[in-house]
């Protein structure tokens, strides 16, 4: 999502419930109050590093996106949260080569059904996490069958720009079963992560790194 048209409709769309459900998630994955270095991988307009920021006053994140539409609108809103000592953004498609640190935490919200190879995101997250580390990785669960999709859309995105509307259709039509998950978590030998159901329309997959 390149065109800053798209990037600002998408921007100024309403997703705080699914991304507050996105710390939520992460806060029972995590009780303890986090300290650590985030990373976020396909962060777009910065909305979930800017809620982590502030709900763990004393961490920091690494964010990246390969698009640079969404992270001149991501920099403006960490800047206007005062946030930009603490949320680093780098504009960089998977699979991301190591960086110059590992990461006590890896989050992803809606990515891996946007990449060509969903071995690029598992292969990211295990070059960077850290041993020990806590990742959160959600995205659109596919529906069963096209009456689904159309009941989602309807639901969800009603109201919504018809670039939204088109750009949900064709994330749930390309968005991956649980089954397929944990076949490329096996492929990754991620076998410390788990994949569940979390909504109607979500999945996540977390755990900790050994």
């Amino acid at each position: 999502m390149d065109e800053a048209d798209q990037a600002l409709a998408y921007a100024e769309a309403d997703f705080s419930a699914s991304n507050e459900f996105f710390i939520q998630l992460f806060e029972q994955l995590h009780p303890a109050e986090f300290t650590g270095q985030a990373l976020d991988l396909g962060c777009g307009p910065a909305d979930i590093p800017i809620r982590f920021a502030r709900r763990y006053p004393r961490a920091k994140v690494d964010a990246l996106d390969g698009a640079q539409a969404m992270l001149d609108l991501a920099e403006k809103a960490i800047e206007a949260d005062g946030l930009a000592q603490r949320i680093c953004l780098h504009c960089q498609y998977l699979p991301a080569t190591r960086l110059d640190k590992t990461y006590d935490a890896v989050l992803s919200n809606s990515l891996l059904h946007h990449l060509n190879d969903p071995q690029d995101l598992w292969s990211t997250i295990l070059d960077n996490a850290g041993p020990g580390a806590t990742v959160l990785v959600m995205d659109l669960l596919r529906p069963e069958s096209p009456g689904q999709v159309d009941a989602l859309v309807a639901q969800y995105a009603s109201d919504a720009p018809e670039v939204l509307r088109r750009d949900f259709e064709a994330s749930l039509y390309a968005a991956y079963t649980l089954e397929e998950v944990q076949a490329q978590l096996a492929a990754a030998s991620l076998d410390g992560l788990t994949v569940s159901q979390v909504s109607d329309r979500h999945l996540a997959v977390q755990g900790r790194l050994g």
